[in-house]
């Protein structure tokens, strides 16, 4: 080997220590930017001949494990959802609140019915009358206020997808753009590439802290980005996420699959190239924080108003409903019974049992008032029972339309309905055909009047209006019920009303009839609850007395609470060891970098040395000539 390639070789090996030392020093300055990746020199031996004759530098390497990195950005993903759950949750708890402290809805019901026990024994007592009205009051301002607090999560869920989905079109414009630098690279491995795949990776991975991603890498250092349910979202080109937030949310703001019923926002993709696509309805979204915005507003939170105004309904229906027997009826042959339609509201029941002698079964039919022919036909989950056969009748045609649905409907089972005069409804069995006999029916509606004669009351209102349970093409009257839900007005300004339910004859002062019957439906009597609550099932669905029914939910919601904890603790966990990992493998270790710098100062040192002593032979030859 000559001088002159001896030389060359020291220089190479200088500007290979030059490079090194400029990444040890980014290194070492980036050593806290999140997202960094430590670099290192890709080396390789330069060959003259048989003889090694320098070092080439091919390119600058990333210490980037992209398997570790694939796990890290799936549990971010579902670090994200949990921590929004328990976070939210926990916030219900707090609207819900601790059983044993006041201000709570077990705290108001349990004030409530020793009030009504305090009536019960001192009906005559006018403060213990005022004292039951207070009582209501404090009962319905706590609903008022539970179903603000739920509906101001709710709220909160949906300005939370509103922000995400920007960050999110922020971070797939972001990754868009530094795939087409990327490309114009061409595939190169220098500094300049090492630092916008860093750049990249960052919004890669708060991407994944919106939403499921998987992505795919080409040839040429470009990423696409798929959710897990395949729906792409960036690669030369980023599609675009919208969002049409609706403002303000109520009870009756509900997400429904068909667009034109649904109330809240949805997520709409549009693709690079023409075209959309809902994310909500096809649940491309699985993981990460808008999973759980979506699923906090549109499940879980409509899930705890659906219990609260469950419970306002029960209690509302349990003093004002009032179940009527029907008188025994007789035509010819036919038996059956004449039941008084005069009281039926919208949301009202008429309820028929017979038995068909054919099969040997017997049959519970619950015949439902509506007044919106839109809403037809009911299904079976218009009620409770799991044994009730439903139909809907539209009671706006009058009588006549009546009597032809019901027997249009009802006429191959063997009844017979008739209106033998005013608004009475005849319902018979098929006489001597004995194809089916009525067994009993009867009527159930909503008392109007505090002074009807009947111990039963509207003691709450709906916003002031009658609650009946109607049912409309805008849904059941008892969505959003415990927001809406007042005490009779009218019973606040007379509390006697408590005790004295009949005018003539007066209702004696001392009598204990309505406050028993009260405190009877809201202590003692058990009823049956929605499915929809979360509580029991359609088969075989929750049933007991209203303050279980209120431990129950508000307990399952302490449950739900502490469990999503532990979940967004685990995810923690396991997200903080994969962080740790990727660190330890990926980041900066300022000890190694030093020891490095050390190594690169002698290997600089040496090639100077080199180049030194290589002069002074040319200088030593030149003196020669």
């Amino acid at each position: 080997m000559g001088l002159s390639q001896a030389l060359s070789t020291a220089m190479s090996g200088l500007r290979a220590t030059q490079a090194s030392l400029s990444l040890v020093s980014s290194n070492v300055a980036n050593a806290e930017t999140p997202g960094y990746v430590r670099k290192t020199l890709n080396q390789d031996t330069g060959t003259t001949g048989q003889f090694g004759s320098s070092v080439l530098i091919t390119g600058v390497n990333r210490q980037l494990d992209e398997f570790l990195q694939t796990q890290l950005r799936t549990e971010t993903s579902g670090a994200a959802y949990a921590d929004v759950r328990s976070s939210f949750l926990s916030n219900l708890q707090g609207v819900y609140g601790n059983p044993d402290s006041t201000g709570t809805i077990e705290d108001a019901y349990n004030k409530f019915l020793t009030a009504l026990q305090g009536l019960s024994t001192s009906p005559d007592s006018q403060s213990a009358r005022i004292g039951v009205v207070n009582a209501a009051q404090s009962m319905a301002q706590q609903l008022n206020a539970t179903s603000q607090g739920i509906q101001t999560l709710r709220a909160n869920a949906e300005a939370g997808i509103n922000d995400s989905v920007n960050t999110a079109n922020n971070a797939l414009q972001q990754i868009a753009r530094l795939n087409v630098q990327l490309q114009a690279n061409g595939g190169t491995q220098d500094a300049s590439t090492a630092a916008l795949l860093d750049q990249r990776d960052r919004y890669v991975t708060q991407l994944s802290q919106l939403m499921d991603i998987r992505t795919v890498t080409n040839s040429q250092n470009q990423v696409t980005v798929f959710t897990n349910s395949g729906v792409q979202l960036v690669g030369a080109q980023a599609a675009t996420l919208s969002f049409n937030a609706q403002g303000t949310m109520t009870p009756n703001t509900q997400y429904n699959s068909d667009p034109t019923k649904s109330t809240v926002g949805t997520i709409t993709i549009t693709f690079p190239q023409g075209g959309t696509y809902d994310m909500v309805s096809t649940n491309s979204i699985r993981s990460g924080k808008i999973a759980a915005y979506l699923e906090l507003r549109d499940n879980t939170l409509a899930k705890a108003q659906t219990q609260i105004d469950q419970f306002a309904a029960s209690m509302s229906s349990a003093l004002s409903d009032k179940t009527t027997a029907g008188a025994a009826a007789t035509a010819g042959a036919q038996s059956g019974f004449d039941l008084d339609l005069s009281g039926l509201q919208s949301g009202n029941t008429i309820h028929v049992s017979y038995k068909d002698n054919t099969t040997g079964l017997t049959h519970n039919l619950s015949i439902i008032r509506v007044n919106d022919p839109s809403v037809l036909p009911l299904s079976n989950t218009a009620t409770v029972d799991p044994n009730d056969e439903v139909l809907g009748v539209d009671f706006s045609g009058g009588m006549s339309s009546v009597l032809s649905q019901l027997n249009g409907a009802l006429g191959g089972t063997g009844l017979q309905f008739s209106n033998p005069s005013g608004s009475t409804l005849r319902v018979l069995n098929d006489g001597a055909a004995n194809k089916v006999n009525v067994t009993a029916a009867s009527v159930t509606t909503t008392v109007s009047s505090l002074t009807s004669g009947d111990p039963q009351l509207p003691l709450f209102t709906d916003n002031g209006g009658l609650y009946t349970g109607a049912i409309t093409a805008n849904g059941s009257q008892s969505t959003g019920l415990a927001a809406r839900i007042s005490v009779n007005t009218a019973l606040v300004g007379d509390p006697s009303r408590m005790v004295v339910y009949s005018t003539n004859p007066q209702t004696p002062a001392g009598d204990t009839t309505r406050a028993n019957l009260v405190l009877n439906q809201l202590s003692s009597a058990s009823f049956s609850y929605s499915p929809q609550t979360g509580l029991g099932t359609s088969g075989a669905p929750f049933t007991g007395t209203l303050l279980n029914f209120a431990k129950q939910f508000i307990s399952q919601q302490g449950e739900s609470a502490t469990a999503a904890k532990q979940l967004a603790d685990g995810q923690d966990v396991v997200l903080n060891t994969l962080q740790t990992k990727m660190d330890s493998t990926s980041g900066v270790n300022m000890d190694e970098e030093m020891a490095h710098l050390l190594s690169l100062q002698n290997a600089y040192s040496a090639n100077a040395r080199v180049m030194s002593s290589i002069k002074q032979m040319y200088d030593a030859l030149l003196q020669l000539t």
